[in-house]
């Protein structure tokens, strides 16, 4: 028995020292490897690979993942690993791919593996006819932005359809009708942007529903209407939607716009009647909660909204001030105080109606239904400031309602409520100018109001 009690005490012994900063550590557990590379051209938000069918560490989002010497997860020492993407980027869409992404650790780090993203080209328009009751869909020429009618548009959705939104998959299309009080909802051929109907739309809503956003992974449908925002479950497979239980909140009177953030965590809904925006959080779950301090101030008669690239700062357009509010201290559970950025509010048009950020460049559109023009901006990516761009404001159409930018940053399109026509222009990458494309203004049906882009 002593015997045996000593040649386990020196077992013991010598796996101790073998295992205090030696290589030859027997029976010691395995080690691990760190598994780096480099991530170059992301932009969306959202990725995350796996090894295996083993997620790696958080999501990837924005510009600043760029770079080499990313830390992706880790892989025991001699073992294999397979790096694939477990989840494709959105805001904007995008598809990335892994070279170096198979081998065996060995009794190193790995740090060869290399993520490559490129944004998807627009594919596909939908614009919400205000007075037919219907959508027109064209489809884009993604070299030169040129829109043509697809077979079968326009397509029926119910009494005035005053919003659009296509999901990040670009599987589904959502469309607000006002006076029906309902969102139809679409399936989108991926071949020809052909909309079908998915199985029970149209869905019932709130009376006088205004506004649609969709979570960035697609699972989400939020809509406003009267003073209260609401929220729908996407079904996998069939785009219908199921209202969410409990979902209904009060946000605050005449609830005109709805925005959600990048990473789906925060939600902000403008309150035209009393000049405010109102802050939310969005659990997991899709429900969601008032942040404290809401609402806060904006401008007056509020009716649109956009985010910088970063979330961090609110675009607000004040249509009865003919002013554009940015707000700082984004997002609101993560700050001390929510204030307007330097030089905010910003001049702009006459009645301005919709804002798009151009995620590229960072440039800042806004249609200004009342003067017939556009606004432009560059965007300054580290505090949101603007600087009106040389040649603003740019001319549109009789009543613009609505603009739009298209994720790669090429092209602008304008949908002319007065005019029964969408603009669309070339974005020059280094001025952020608007020049009207070839074949440009395209007809749409009566009183476009929306605009919307698929991939």
């Amino acid at each position: 028995m002593i015997k045996h009690r000593q040649i386990a005490l020196a077992l013991v012994a010598l796996v101790m020292a073998s295992c205090n900063g030696t290589s030859s550590c027997i029976l010691c557990g395995p080690k691990a490897a760190n598994l780096e590379g480099t991530v170059s051209g992301l932009v969306g938000y959202r990725l995350q690979l796996q090894n295996g069918s083993t997620p790696l560490n958080a999501s990837l989002n924005g510009t600043g993942a760029n770079g080499s010497g990313i830390l992706f997860g880790t892989a025991n020492f001699n073992t294999p690993y397979n790096i694939t993407v477990r989840t494709q980027p959105t805001n904007p869409s995008q598809t990335c791919a892994v070279a170096n992404g198979t081998g065996n650790t060995g009794n190193a780090d790995v740090t060869n593996i290399a993520v490559t993203c490129t944004t998807n080209p627009p594919r596909f328009v939908y614009v919400a006819n205000r007075g037919a009751g219907n959508v027109s869909a064209f489809s884009l020429n993604a070299a030169s932005g040129v829109l043509t009618p697809i077979a079968g548009s326009p397509f029926a959705t119910g009494g005035n359809p005053v919003a659009v939104a296509a999901d990040p998959t670009g599987a589904y299309a959502y469309v607000v009708n006002q006076l029906s009080g309902t969102i139809a909802g679409f399936t989108i051929n991926r071949t020809n942007g052909a909309l079908v109907a998915v199985s029970g739309s149209p869905f019932g809503t709130p009376a006088n529903p205004t506004a649609v956003a969709i979570d960035p992974t697609g699972s989400f449908v939020f809509v406003t209407s009267g003073g209260t925002v609401s929220v729908y479950t996407i079904t996998p497979g069939t785009g219908a939607l199921v209202p969410l239980a409990g979902s209904l909140i009060a946000t605050g009177p005449s609830a005109a716009a709805v925005v959600v953030d990048q990473l789906g965590e925060s939600a902000y809904v403008a309150n035209a009647a009393n000049g405010t925006f109102a802050a939310l959080t969005i659990d997991t779950t899709g429900l969601l909660s008032i942040e404290m301090g809401s609402p806060f101030a904006a401008g007056a008669d509020p009716r649109a909204l956009a985010l910088n690239p970063s979330g961090q700062v609110l675009y607000v357009a004040n249509s009865a001030a003919n002013t554009l509010s940015a707000l700082g201290g984004l997002p609101v559970s993560a700050s001390a105080s929510v204030a307007p950025i330097s030089g905010s509010p910003y001049a702009v048009g006459i009645t301005p109606t919709s804002i798009a950020v151009e995620p590229v460049n960072d440039f800042l559109y806004v249609a200004n239904q009342g003067s017939n023009n556009v606004s432009g901006f560059k965007l300054k990516a580290g505090d949101g400031t603007l600087t009106a761009l040389a040649a603003s404001p740019f001319v549109a159409g009789m009543l613009p309602s609505a603009v739009t930018v298209d994720p790669t940053g090429k092209f602008a399109y304008v949908a002319n409520s007065g005019a029964n026509t969408i603009s669309a222009y070339a974005i020059d990458p280094a001025s952020g100018a608007l020049s009207a494309l070839v074949g440009s203004p395209f007809a749409t049906g009566l009183q476009p109001s929306a605009i919307a882009i698929s991939d």
